[in-house]
C-alpha cells in the first residue's frame, strides 16, 4: 500500500484521541482556494458557556469549525487547538462542518428551560460560504421555526443570511431573535486587509437595511475597536451614520481583546499595515489579553455618545414576542455608499 502523506505530521509519533482524533480521521469533502472542508462528526451542537467575559448567553451553537474568513484579529483561532492544529492559519484553512446538526439540535433543546440565550456564530461564522452548500446553519433554523420561547441571537458578517429571511420571520414570531452584522470599519480598504474574505462592509450594511424591511431587529456590532486603528470617534460615527442609514435597532461595540493565538496573525497585521503601532500593542497586550479598565470605560462612553447622537438603541431589549416592525424612515441606500474613510 503507498504511504499517504499524514494530516497531522507534527504528531506522527503523539496518538491522538477524543476531538483531534475524530478530525484527523475525517474524511475530504471538497475543496476551496487552499482550503479543505471535511465533516465532523459531534455529539453535541449546544454549547453551554463558561468564560469571564460576562457574556449575556449561557449556550452557544457553532454550526462550523474553522472560519474562511480569515479576519485578522479573530479570538477563536485557540477553537482548533482542540483538533491539535496549532498553525493559526489551519483555522481558516481546514473548515469543518457538524453532522447530523438539526437531530442533535432536537434532542438538546428538550433539556432547556423557556427563555434560555442562545448564541449562534459565537466563534465562527455561520455564513461563512461553506452554508452554501452544506446548509447546516439552515437546518438549525428549522429546528427553531419549530419552538418558541428562546431568546436567539445569530452574529454574522455575511449577506448570506437574507437567504433564510423565511426562516427568520417564523423565528421572530415565536422567540426573541436578534440579528448582530460585524462592520468593525467601513473603509473598504481597511477591511480588504483585516477581514480579507468577508462580504464589504457596504454590502453588510445593505444587509442590515434588508432584514429591519422584512421586519428583524438587526443591529451592528462595530468590534472589536482596535486601538489606534478604528477606535476613533470619526471610525465610530462612520459606522453608526450607515447603520443609522439603514434602520438598524441598535449599534455596540468593544474592545479588541488577544488571546496567545490570535498575537502572531494580528501582530503580523499591524506590522505589514500600522507599523508605528506595533510597539504600542506590544506594551498594551504584554501582560494580558485584555485592555486595560480606563481604557475600556473611555470606549463605552465613545460609542454610547455616538449612540445617542444617531439615536442607536441598545444591543439587549425586552421587546415581545412578535416580528418587529421596520423603521418609518429610513434612508434610501445606494448599490455603493459613499463611506467617510476611517
Amino acid at each position: 500500500m503507498a504511504k499517504t502523506e499524514s494530516l497531522f505530521p507534527i504528531l506522527d509519533d503523539k496518538p491522538l484521541t477524543g476531538l483531534a482524533a475524530t478530525a484527523a480521521h475525517a474524511p475530504l469533502d471538497s475543496t476551496g482556494c487552499l482550503t479543505e472542508y471535511r465533516p465532523l462528526a459531534s455529539r453535541s451542537i449546544l454549547n453551554k458557556t463558561a468564560s469571564n467575559r460576562g457574556l449575556p448567553f449561557t449556550h452557544a451553537i457553532n454550526p462550523y469549525r474553522g472560519c474562511e474568513f480569515g479576519c485578522r484579529y479573530c479570538y477563536a483561532r485557540y477553537t482548533h487547538e482542540f483538533l491539535e492544529l496549532r498553525n493559526p492559519e489551519e483555522f481558516e484553512r481546514k473548515i469543518y462542518f457538524k453532522q447530523n446538526a438539526a437531530w442533535l439540535l432536537t434532542q438538546e433543546l428538550k433539556r432547556l428551560k423557556p427563555g434560555t440565550q442562545i448564541s449562534i456564530g459565537s466563534a465562527t461564522d455561520p455564513y461563512q460560504p461553506l452554508e452554501r452548500k452544506q446548509r447546516v446553519t439552515r437546518s438549525i433554523l428549522e429546528v427553531f421555526a419549530r419552538q418558541s420561547g428562546f431568546r436567539l441571537g445569530i452574529v454574522t458578517k455575511s449577506t448570506l443570511i437574507v437567504r433564510d429571511l423565511d426562516l427568520l420571520r417564523e423565528i421572530a414570531r415565536s422567540n426573541r431573535l436578534t440579528v448582530h452584522l460585524t462592520v468593525t470599519t467601513v473603509n473598504t480598504r481597511l477591511a480588504r486587509v483585516l477581514e480579507p474574505r468577508a462580504p464589504r462592509p457596504d454590502l453588510r450594511i445593505r444587509t442590515v437595511a434588508t432584514l429591519r424591511e422584512a421586519g428583524i431587529r438587526a443591529g451592528v456590532m462595530c468590534s472589536p475597536l482596535m486601538p489606534g486603528i478604528t477606535d476613533s470617534r470619526g471610525s465610530i460615527e462612520a459606522v453608526a451614520r450607515a447603520a443609522a442609514g439603514a434602520g438598524a435597532s441598535f449599534l455596540a461595540a468593544g474592545a479588541l481583546f488577544l488571546k496567545p493565538c490570535s498575537l502572531p496573525t494580528f501582530f503580523n497585521f499591524v506590522r505589514e499595515n500600522f507599523p508605528d503601532q506595533l510597539e504600542a500593542y506590544r506594551r498594551r497586550y504584554a501582560a494580558s489579553a485584555f485592555v486595560s479598565a480606563e481604557y475600556r470605560k473611555r470606549v463605552a462612553d465613545l460609542v454610547d455618545s455616538v449612540c445617542q447622537k444617531y439615536k442607536l438603541g441598545r444591543r439587549y431589549s425586552e421587546e415581545p414576542y412578535s416580528v418587529i416592525e421596520p423603521p418609518a424612515e429610513t434612508v434610501a441606500l445606494q448599490p455603493w455608499l459613499p463611506f467617510a474613510e476611517s
